[in-house]
């Protein structure tokens, strides 16, 4: 026998008053009554709405249910393919040829030694933040600058043009943007990043981008893989660094702890990262027939991966909405499951293991300069969740 069926009409946008780190209430009902529910993409199709961490895990590692962009059943016109290079809405083999000669470039190893670069640009903005002194807004001085420097420095855009660039990666993430802004910076972006292949091919340098091109991908390609990895790289971790530090502000024993405790660093990373699951949905669709949750989801069905909720699973996670620095076990999804597990998720935890406590420690009285109610979220339709900015002051 199934679990309960549940019903979803649309997808949940709103976050309780108060509760800016909790998934939206509907979803955590919908939990509650099993970990599938039937839901109605925009489109009108029926699809299924997944929210239990087995149930979202099983589907990630099933090569029954396809990535592929084309084949979303979610509107009422056709999808277009991914462009090429944008791996992350593909299936193997073309996702593998492209993903393949990445996974040298993000290993465990490599990522450490970028640690002492990483350690020199945050200790480089504490100390901008501290010379200019109390209050700013965290998100421009600390969260976006550490993320940004790293990932144009890895892929090698020049220094000159990350202002720009990281502009226009946030216009096409905010999830605010009208169509027409949206064209023009992604026109911009392409012209940009094919003058930057180009460059690259014409005179490599020391990072991926220059290393890539020694292969036989073609120069849309390229770009294709650059944008992606620029987009994922910058916006994911500079969210979770400013909504991170927004949730340890509002748990001060928990801040407490991993300022007495940098033996606690790592654990605290995994459970942020766990408890505030920034990148929320994901979506699958079924190539055949299958049987999920003693349900019947039939081929072609695109079903809904609630990350979220999946994180905050109390059949996986003991009191899942409480954050807890010193939860053991970790295992959550934050970074995805199977054959698209997040790419640079190494490098994420080595920027957030050097982040979060050199912040904590520089500023031993960092609090929110405003009530917290007063703190702007991210909409719900960004694709990654977090706050559009955070104020914070310090004693000086």
């Amino acid at each position: 026998m199934g679990e309960s069926l549940h019903t979803v009409a649309t997808m949940p946008t709103a976050r309780q008053p108060g509760c800016p780190f909790d998934p939206p209430a509907e979803l955590i009902d919908a939990r509650r009554h099993g970990s599938l529910s039937r839901y109605t993409h925009p489109g009108g199709q029926p699809g299924w709405l997944i929210t239990g961490y087995d149930l979202v895990r099983s589907v990630l590692a099933d090569p029954r249910f396809s990535s592929r962009k084309e084949l979303l059943n979610v509107v009422d016109f056709e999808v277009p393919p991914a462009p090429p290079g944008e791996f992350l809405l593909m299936d193997d083999p073309e996702h593998r040829r492209y993903r393949k000669p990445l996974m040298g470039k993000f290993t465990v190893r490599r990522m450490r030694l970028l640690t002492a670069r990483v350690e020199q640009i945050t200790a480089d903005r504490l100390d901008a933040m501290e010379k200019a002194g109390p209050p700013t807004d965290l998100v421009t001085a600390f969260a976006k600058p550490i993320p940004a420097i790293v990932i144009c420095e890895l892929l090698g855009v020049p220094y000159e043009d990350r202002g720009s660039f990281q502009e226009q990666i946030e216009t096409f993430l905010s999830g605010e943007t009208g169509e027409e802004e949206l064209i023009a910076a992604y026109t911009a972006t392409q012209v940009y990043l094919a003058e930057l292949v180009a460059a690259k091919r014409a005179n490599p340098t020391d990072d991926v981008l220059s290393e890539l091109t020694d292969g036989d991908l073609t120069d849309e390609e390229l770009m294709g893989i650059a944008l992606l990895l620029l987009a994922a790289g910058f916006d994911t971790t500079a969210n979770m660094l400013a909504l991170g530090t927004f949730a340890l502000l509002r748990n001060p024993a928990q801040l407490a702890a991993l300022r007495a405790d940098p033996a606690l660093t790592d654990q605290a990373v995994e459970e942020l990262l766990r408890y505030l699951s920034v990148a929320k949905t994901f979506m699958r669709t079924a190539l055949v027939e299958v049987e999920l949750g003693g349900q019947t989801i039939k081929a072609g069905t695109t079903v809904v991966l609630s990350y979220n909720t999946a994180n905050r699973d109390p059949e996986r996670f003991t009191d899942p909405h409480v954050l807890d620095l010193h939860r053991q076990g970790g295992g959550h999804l934050a970074f995805g499951h199977g054959i698209h597990q997040c790419l640079g998720q190494q490098l994420a935890r080595v920027e957030m293991r050097v982040a979060f406590p050199a912040l904590v420690n520089r500023f031993p009285t960092l609090r929110l300069a405003v009530p917290p109610e007063e703190i702007v979220l991210r909409p719900e339709t960004a694709d990654i969740y977090g706050v559009k900015s955070l104020p914070v002051a310090w004693d000086v």
